[in-house]
């Protein structure tokens, strides 16, 4: 083992925090050694490639910079295990689909594994920090595990949320709002978090990494994205209203942005939210209140997930209205699968609901993008008889469709030949603008009949 590193640093989950997240440690602290293990040997393969596993704008030139170097990829759990000081755990904590609070708690199975295999594994002192996206109070769950065996070795337990947001995770993590570091406030949990704080201050200014105790840190991030999803509900809310009363919602969502107050981010009326963290965050917030007996407080939070389930519905019963109440047999272009631009990844997209409901609706669907087609073909599970087709040129995918339906903002989709996608197209067309990114004057101006949320429609009919 080559000694001249100072920091031997472990990630076990090479995922979309984990990769990145190393990544940016690597390049930027040279003198630790960085090692990522994962128990998928493709994706570690993919990791050593020049084909990454994750679409993330900048992140291959860091991975570059830094892999062979100091940033390694392996599937040796074991052997990272036992050279490394620090160990990031970084493993997938979906919403459990099974038996106690099924579709709300987190999953803890590949966590808790993960927790027995450090056990097992260290023969030295380790420090250990929860990166998952993980419910309150897994610390403890983590620290019981770990002592659970009196060998000798001595854990230390921390918690340093990600606040990242896929799209922009590279220079998230090069300038971060805030770093967020908990322990136990005890001697040793206190050097322990001085350990982590002095690898962020590489090249974080140090006001901007907040160390807080360790329920305070878990709590926070849950709160965090709660707060987000919540701004997204409440201006979707308003753009049903908006669409009943002829208002303009960016121009609400103007007026009220530019109350200091308020403030404008998080403001934009869109088919819904999506991405791993906001649904299964706030169902996390309300199992734990329900725990607690909080039974308002959780309905409070339930009532943000079940506005952006309304809003995907209601996305589809628009279409349906306009397209004369019928769907069947008629071809949808969706513009988009990923659950936000820049990004490939899919999970809970709206378009995976969209999809679904269209598909029950009878209608022939084809799906284009950029970076998402091989996530959303794994999305939708399709059988022999399902009409959909996965076609990576939009003008293409357009061609002879009744109506395309914008579902993620891609910068390409604003900048489209939209006089030529008409020309293609079966009439009357329609474009249901999903995130309200297209020039609606314009499109209504070329013959479309254009529905955006939460503004009027503009049609021809």
């Amino acid at each position: 083992m080559n000694s001249h590193f100072e920091k031997h640093i472990l990630c076990i989950g090479a995922g979309y925090v984990g990769g990145p997240t190393m990544a940016m440690i690597a390049h930027k602290c040279p003198q630790y050694r960085v090692t990522i293990v994962d128990i998928n040997p493709e994706r570690i393969a993919l990791w050593n490639s020049d084909h990454l596993p994750i679409y993330e704008p900048g992140l291959d030139e860091i991975i570059h910079s830094a892999r062979g170097r100091n940033l390694f990829f392996s599937t040796d759990i074991e052997k990272g295990i036992q050279e490394s000081e620090i160990i990031f755990v970084s493993v997938n904590t979906p919403t459990k689909t099974f038996g106690v609070g099924a579709g709300m708690a987190a999953d803890l199975q590949y966590w808790e594994k993960t927790a027995r295999q450090i056990l097992k594994s260290a023969k030295s002192d380790k420090i250990i920090v929860e990166k998952s996206t993980l419910p309150v109070r897994t610390a403890r769950a983590m620290e019981r595990i770990l002592f659970s065996e009196n060998n000798g070795v001595h854990f230390e337990v921390l918690s340093n949320p990600e606040f990242l947001a896929e799209g922009t995770a590279i220079r998230d993590m090069e300038s971060p709002d805030r770093v967020l570091v908990g322990s136990r406030q005890t001697e040793k949990g206190l050097k322990a978090r001085q350990q982590l704080v002095d690898i962020y201050a590489n090249w974080v200014p140090r006001e901007r990494i907040l160390t807080t105790d360790i329920w305070s840190s878990e709590l926070s991030k849950l709160v965090a994205n709660a707060f987000l999803a919540q701004r997204i509900s409440s201006i979707n809310a308003i753009a049903a209203l908006c669409e009943k009363t002829e208002a303009d919602v960016s121009q609400v969502a103007r007026a009220v942005g530019m109350d200091a107050r308020i403030g404008s981010r998080f403001l934009y009326a869109s088919v819904g939210f999506g991405g791993s963290c906001f649904k299964k965050d706030i169902l996390n917030l309300v199992y734990i209140c329900r725990h607690y007996g909080l039974d308002e407080v959780a309905d409070y939070w339930q009532s943000v997930v079940n506005i952006n389930e309304y809003q995907k519905e209601h996305f589809v019963i628009t279409m349906l209205n306009a397209m004369f109440n019928t769907l069947a047999g008629k071809r949808i272009c969706l513009f988009g699968f990923a659950f936000k631009a820049d990004t490939g990844d899919t999970r809970e997209s709206p378009a995976i609901y969209i999809a679904q409901r269209l598909m029950e609706e009878r209608a022939e669907l084809v799906i284009t993008d950029p970076e998402a087609l091989t996530n959303a073909k794994a999305d939708l599970k399709l059988s022999d008889g399902d009409n959909v087709r996965f076609v990576e040129d939009p003008y293409e995918a357009a061609s002879g469709s009744h109506a395309i339906a914008i579902i993620t903002e891609w910068r390409q989709y604003r900048e489209l030949d939209y006089e030529r996608i008409f020309r293609s197209m079966v009439k009357p067309a329609f474009v249901f603008d999903g995130r309200n990114i297209a020039d609606h004057r314009r499109l209504f101006e070329t013959g479309f009949n254009v529905y955006p949320i939460g503004k009027p429609a503009l049609t021809h009919l």
